[in-house]
């Protein structure tokens, strides 16, 4: 098969190259490349393949530091310069503005980065007991494959947690319920370092004695979890400090369970809710909405500027969560009033927004304001709503931040507001919350003219 030339990167972080009038996917291949390859998928009008030899390399191409790179699936990207990553994301989101959206931001924010390795406190990791290799295996999948990498550290995870993964190979194949526990869920707090092991069977006691020790030579805490996410339960110690994070510049700090969505990257998280409520400039006596809003991450420190702040979201677990870290930052309408401040403070409420309409966003009320933070399937019946009825027109939010973990559907949605309700996009930049891999986070502002 002749070489080929990479002519540019996909979202996936793969090479792109034409040959034989297909188009070619090639992992581990970067633009200006000239390489050969090894197709493992093939279709009419194009093929999926791996890179089998590079002829010519790109001056960006760096030595990957993970000596699992090219096995486990967890990263596409180390092959690549690291702030080359974030150029690639830039142009992956204004890309997708403009094929998918047919809009452009008026200004493109500068990147929002941070560290690249170590950076990763929220994770699930596979386990599985191998009889043919003798041992059991603690990692991320392996590439295009159900089997479970054999590791022994993991470079975008902590380090106290990266360390741990040969340990805790160890142990669980040491336990009676090692073929009964196949996933280790981690979070990482400021305070603690939790690992939920999903148990499909309850362990024995020699098993509970094995991680109690575990445990408090490592310094870790350990969940267990028998079910769905309402199963999580502490096992040990008990006397651990509760999982949270902080937002320093708002005087937030946010306590969260282990099943409870928190971003991956809280250093960077920082920095992203800083800018988004800049963006948003919210100020005294608006009344400001926070769609999809979690926990609160957005919508407590926007309350600290003094606007009337709603919090929407579909969980109501997570809508229980956000209303106690108001009474806990002392940001909700009773401890406003016991400081004699006054204000309405911040409200949460349970809804579907995935079925949001005209009518029911007419019931809200009148929004200055709007953030918007959704999932990866976008927010499109929200957005649909926003440009008819009493909550449309004149009445219709003054700007809008929108947070994305997808490009496509962030595009989508912006050709929505902007060529449907007549917003302007005024700005749009990404956030590189996952260096080193294909995930693109981006943030931008609409506003009415």
């Amino acid at each position: 098969m002749d070489p080929v030339t990479i002519e540019s990167l996909d979202q996936e972080g793969r090479g792109v190259a034409h040959a034989g009038g297909k188009v070619i996917f090639i992992e581990g291949a970067l633009t200006g490349e000239t390489v050969s390859y090894s197709s493992y998928r093939r279709k009419s009008s194009f093929e999926q393949a791996q890179v089998t030899e590079i002829h010519k390399a790109a001056s960006m191409r760096v030595q990957p530091k993970c000596m699992h790179f090219g096995v486990c699936g967890g990263c596409s990207m180390q092959h690549l310069d690291a702030v080359a990553q974030v150029a690639v994301k830039q142009r992956i989101l204004e890309d997708s503005l403009w094929h998918i959206g047919k809009v452009k931001a008026e200004i493109i924010l500068p990147p929002i980065h941070g560290q690249t390795w170590g950076y990763r406190e929220r994770a699930r990791i596979s386990v599985r007991h191998v009889i043919k290799k003798g041992k059991t295996l603690v990692g991320f999948h392996e590439r295009r494959s159900s089997f479970v990498a054999d590791m022994q550290s993991c470079e975008i995870l902590t380090p106290k947690i990266s360390a741990l993964i040969p340990l805790l190979a160890e142990l669980i194949g040491s336990l009676t319920i090692r073929d009964k526990l196949p996933q280790i869920e981690v979070a990482v707090g400021e305070h603690v370092d939790v690992l939920v092991l999903r148990v499909m069977e309850p362990p024995s006691n020699e098993d509970e004695a094995a991680l109690r020790a575990f445990a408090d030579q490592h310094e870790i805490q350990f969940w267990l979890q028998s079910g769905g996410p309402d199963t999580f339960v502490p096992f040990h110690p008990l006397n651990a400090p509760q999982l949270s994070y902080s937002l320093p510049e708002f005087g937030v700090i946010m306590p969260y369970a282990p099943s409870e969505f928190t971003q991956v990257n809280s250093a960077l998280n920082r920095v992203m809710v800083g800018r988004a409520v800049r963006l948003l400039d919210p100020q005294p006596g608006e009344r400001i909405a926070d769609f999809f809003c979690g926990l609160g991450n957005f919508t407590l420190p926007i309350a600290r500027s003094g606007a009337q702040v709603l919090g929407i979201e579909g969980s109501a677990a997570l809508v229980a969560r956000a209303r106690q870290n108001a009474v806990f930052n002392g940001l909700d309408k009773d401890s406003l009033s016991l400081r004699g401040m006054g204000g309405e403070g911040v409200e949460f409420a349970a809804m579907n927004l995935f079925e949001m309409t005209e009518e029911a966003f007419v019931m809200l009320g009148r929004f200055d304001k709007l953030l918007i933070d959704p999932p990866r399937d976008g927010a499109m019946e929200l957005v649909k709503s926003l440009g008819c009825g009493n909550g449309g027109g004149g009445n219709a939010p003054r700007r809008i931040v929108y947070v994305s973990c997808s490009p496509a559907t962030l595009a989508r949605d912006a050709q929505v507001l902007v060529q449907i309700h007549g917003y302007s996009l005024k700005a749009a930049g990404v956030m590189n919350m996952f260096p080193h891999t294909s995930h693109v986070e981006s943030i931008a502002v609409f506003a009415k003219s």
